[in-house]
């Protein structure tokens, strides 16, 4: 490239979202050294708390979800995100435009292929479920490359644009591939490096059912040598604290961080949602986990995620059944399972590691690449 030119990664909301930008921005500093990524993202907090420390430019969307209780709001702030992503595209000649998911992809992604006359701008998307969600169903008509984490999304993209897929893995960030220390990752944490860890977490925003299940299990369930590290998000993390208290556990519980390389570090087992980026984070640093995917989404898209984990033995898929009584009593047998079973969690590690694909943010930075260099 002669000159200094925008990538643009549009999509945020959630840490699923903006982590794998993240992650494909950093690579993109090897092979494309010139060129300046630019996150389009939502106005949510959680945008600011993830994008900020990372040092990337980012500009919020006002875009909001569809729904259809305010249909006539998004369509108000649809085409005041059109509006901004047209000054930002006059004003940036973005190279390329990479799509990271939901609904705060769709605008920027489209506009690129619309609006030049001669020769649309390059765009790709990044798929790290194994099944597409809506919006990057409808943006696979734009997009000439559709980056997969899963083998298995294959068979659930249109035939017609399969040839687009490469299965390139989630994108994660290279913090988390630092490995760090037991050692050292527990002092940042403030846990007991010599005691085994059973950590917690609902991903970037926490899960209430999931915290709920935790304490509703908490007293019921031996933890000789073992801690509880408990990630448990902003907006529930007190609530968690005075659960473990009142119970006289001393969890250690943490709102959020962004330092999950350390989390990792000093896991032992995971309990999880399901997530794309969870995945690839628990794949990557050969964590065991039970993944309790989110229950609430039509197609059941984190338990697809949780059955390729299953079925290659990296983990156990508990159902989140919304009841913290009836979670509470599937998952006390499965964590009595694991928790002193260290030839089973050895073995589940070693299955995690093998579907792990730590390179993705360089195989996706790739092929944004391969697509500046071809227009």
């Amino acid at each position: 490239m002669s000159k200094p030119a925008t990538i643009i990664l549009a999509g945020g909301g959630t840490g699923g979202h903006l982590y794998p930008g993240i992650a494909v921005a950093e690579a993109l500093r090897s092979v494309l050294p010139d060129a300046r990524p630019l996150f389009l993202c939502t106005t949510r907090e959680i945008d600011r708390v993830i994008l900020e420390p990372s040092g990337f430019e980012f500009i919020p969307q006002p875009i909001v979800p569809p729904k259809l209780v305010d249909v006539l709001k998004f369509f108000r702030t649809y085409r005041d995100t059109r509006d901004l992503v047209a000054r930002v595209f006059a004003e940036r000649n973005p190279a390329a435009v990479v799509g990271l998911g939901g609904y705060a992809a769709g605008v920027a992604v489209k506009f690129a292929v619309k609006t030049k006359q001669s020769g649309a701008i390059p765009t790709a998307i990044v798929n790290p479920d194994v099944i597409p969600g809506k919006a990057n169903q409808y943006l696979m008509r734009y997009s000439r490359v559709i980056c997969c984490q899963f083998e298995q999304t294959r068979k659930l993209i249109p035939t017609e644009h399969r040839n687009k897929m490469r299965v390139t893995g989630c994108p994660i960030r290279r913090d988390i591939l630092r490995f760090p220390t037991r050692e050292s990752a527990a002092a940042k944490l403030d846990v007991d490096p010599r005691l085994h860890t059973l950590v917690i977490t609902g991903a970037s925003l926490g899960a209430m059912t999931i915290n709920e299940a935790m304490l509703a299990l908490a007293g019921t369930v031996t933890l000789n040598g073992w801690q509880i590290l408990h990630l448990a998000g902003r907006d529930h993390a007190e609530k968690v604290r005075t659960g473990y208290r009142e119970k006289n556990i001393p969890a250690r519980v943490i709102d959020f961080t962004p330092d999950m390389a350390e989390v990792w570090a000093v896991a032992d087992l995971a309990v999880s949602r399901s997530g794309a980026s969870s995945c690839a984070e628990l794949t990557a640093c050969g964590v065991p986990s039970v993944l309790m995917p989110y229950p609430f989404h039509k197609d059941l898209h984190q338990r697809a995620n949780a059955k390729v984990l299953e079925e290659a033995g990296a983990a156990v898929l508990m159902d989140d059944e919304r009841d913290a009584r009836k979670n509470a009593d599937k998952l006390r047998p499965i964590l009595e399972s694991l928790l002193y079973d260290v030839s089973r969690r050895q073995k589940m590690s070693e299955a995690a590691k093998a579907l792990g694909k730590p390179n993705a943010a360089a195989a996706v930075a790739e092929a944004i690449r391969e697509l500046v260099e071809a227009a």
